[in-house]
């Protein structure tokens, strides 16, 4: 797998490992481990989570060098503010028994629909993770289920723009105003429920694709994300799906087949986004 370079110049992995739902436990830290020996060396967490201290030992139980290990927390949506965001980064580094981070992005943005303030919240957390980059405490940050109205505050005041943007991205939620906003920004998309939770693993044409290439349906939505630009995070805790969602390197979609991907309408998502997330408010994902 090459990597991909970021905005600053930072290499990070095409495909990474979700532990959204694993236990903090040492199951947790197993699967962890297990994901690092099949070769995943981008790990995505966050704080939300909780499970960070697992996360923390499936690495070291890895015995893989730190340096080859790309890791991803997230800022809790309770602790969105300048003071609280820097004590938050501290307590994930803790939890997960790390010097730095890779990668730093803030869960959930504030949102009008819940406060009045919301750009200068927005704004205010921003520039607590430019503290810390400019700390070289983290190598890269960037945001997470930012849409355009959030990112053009970040855009307009921002010193450092983020690296990265977090969003659901998959075949039947393909969100392409905020995907071309990023891409003309250089901001890398990430993508979070990257197979919609196998809620378009019935889809006619997915399905089809799929039985052309004798490959499994995540498969071909993975590989779509891959040449769409995006860098999924897929989730499990069973090494088969960990290892087959690895295996998407060695075919490529045909430009007929991603159009037709790129055509279908929204379907399949999980109906979560910033107007009806709250700081009081733990969300699913």
């Amino acid at each position: 797998m090459k990597t991909i370079t970021l905005s600053n110049s930072i290499p990070i992995p095409p495909i990474g490992y979700g532990t959204y739902k694993l236990p903090d436990s040492s199951q947790g830290a197993i699967a962890v481990a297990e994901a690092i020996s099949l070769g995943y060396r981008l790990i995505d967490g966050a704080a939300a989570y909780g499970n960070e201290k697992a996360v923390g030992e499936g690495i070291k139980k890895s015995e893989t060098d730190r340096s080859q290990i790309f890791v991803t927390s997230k800022l809790p949506n309770t602790e969105r503010s300048f003071d609280a965001a820097l004590r938050a980064f501290d307590r994930s580094l803790r939890d997960l028994n790390l010097d730095y981070l890779d990668l730093y992005l803030i869960h959930w943005p504030f949102d009008r629909a819940c406060y009045p303030d919301w750009e200068k919240q927005n704004i205010d957390t921003w520039h607590a993770l430019e503290r810390i980059y400019s700390e070289r405490r983290v190598r890269a940050i960037g945001v997470s289920n930012f849409f355009p109205e959030h990112l053009d505050v970040l855009l307009r005041e921002a010193e450092t723009l983020p690296m990265v943007n977090q969003i659901e991205f998959n075949p039947g939620m393909q969100q392409r105003e905020c995907v071309d906003l990023c891409n003309r920004n250089n901001i890398r998309i990430e993508a979070w429920s990257p197979l919609a939770r196998g809620r378009i693993f019935d889809n006619p044409l997915l399905l089809e694709i799929a039985d052309r290439h004798q490959r499994s349906i995540a498969q071909i939505c993975l590989r779509w994300e891959i040449q769409r630009g995006a860098i999924p995070i897929p989730k499990s805790a069973n090494p088969y799906r960990m290892k087959e969602n690895l295996d998407i390197f060695s075919f490529t979609l045909s430009d007929e087949e991603m159009a037709a991907i790129d055509s279908l309408p929204q379907f399949g998502n999980s109906g979560l986004n910033p107007a009806n997330i709250d700081h009081h408010f733990s969300p699913t994902r």
